[in-house]
């Protein structure tokens, strides 16, 4: 029993006309730069872990 695309459309509309498009695009802006920050930074701590990996196995 989820939400169809029906009720979804509906409550869209109500949160649109309740925080307007800009707020919501500003919303969607901060979001997005959050994510990107998230994977940025998980991705960099990949990165780090293994230059270890690599700089043991040139030393053997």
């Amino acid at each position: 029993m989820g939400f169809g695309w029906q009720e979804l459309l509906i409550v869209l509309v109500i949160v649109a006309l309740i925080f307007g498009t800009k707020k919501l695009r500003g919303i969607g802006s901060d979001l997005g730069g959050a994510v990107k920050g998230f994977k940025d930074s998980v991705g960099t701590d990949e990165d780090k872990t293994a230059e270890p990996k690599e700089a043991d196995k040139s030393q053997d």
